[in-house]
């Protein structure tokens, strides 16, 4: 895909809003921002309490915002770092292609294929109910996926170096998504979610 082709077709059958923008920067600058991504963001490996085991995971995180939010997931709590010039750059960007604004920043860092997330929804209380979410990714090409929460339905896409995901309206009420381990990636993705925090 090329840059913005596909942006205003509804990759979901119904129940909310997908759109991938295919790749909205050029190679050079895809590969300058992940480089300054992968070198000046304070990276730590995420942590989660599930039933009620403390895990530290391989992949790692970091999250950036407009001060210092607080932002609670798998119920443990990050605080907002202030954003980099890089991040300024790409937040601007994201407002610039999606219409909204975005005060908030989650980063994953995935080392390799062996490294994934699990099926979730980004619907935390502390973000906007049916807000706009702009997903950038940095690195090697991953397949990402869909799944509607009663009817099962799938969706997959490809997500290339330097391309744009947004997930807006209900996507988040009614869909999951998962970024599957693979056996076929051995270089890094840097993946970042622009997001809005209610204050």
């Amino acid at each position: 895909m090329g840059l913005f082709d596909d942006s205003s077709v509804n990759l979901l059958p119904h129940g909310g809003t997908v759109n991938y923008c295919g790749t909205v920067l050029s190679p050079a600058d895809a590969n300058r921002y992940l480089q300054a991504l992968l070198t000046t963001i304070e990276w730590k490996n995420d942590e989660a309490i599930i039933m009620g085991k403390h895990i530290v995971t391989a992949r790692k995180v970091a999250w950036y915002g407009d001060k210092p939010y607080s932002y609670t997931y798998s119920k443990t709590t990050k605080t907002a770092l202030l954003w980099t010039p890089e991040l300024i750059g790409l937040k601007k960007l994201a407002e610039e292609l999606t219409g909204a604004t975005y005060n908030s920043c989650l980063l994953n860092l995935y080392h390799n294929g062996n490294e994934g997330m699990a099926w979730h929804s980004d619907d935390e209380k502390a973000l906007a109910k049916n807000g706009t979410i702009a997903s950038f990714s940095f690195g090697a090409e991953r397949k990402f996926f869909f799944k509607h929460k009663t009817t099962k339905e799938t969706v997959s896409m490809l997500l290339e170096h330097g391309s744009l995901l947004v997930m807006k309206d209900a996507t988040q009420t009614n869909w999951l998504h998962r970024l599957p381990t693979t056996t076929k990636v051995s270089a890094p993705r840097v993946n970042l979610t622009f997001r809005t925090i209610i204050e």
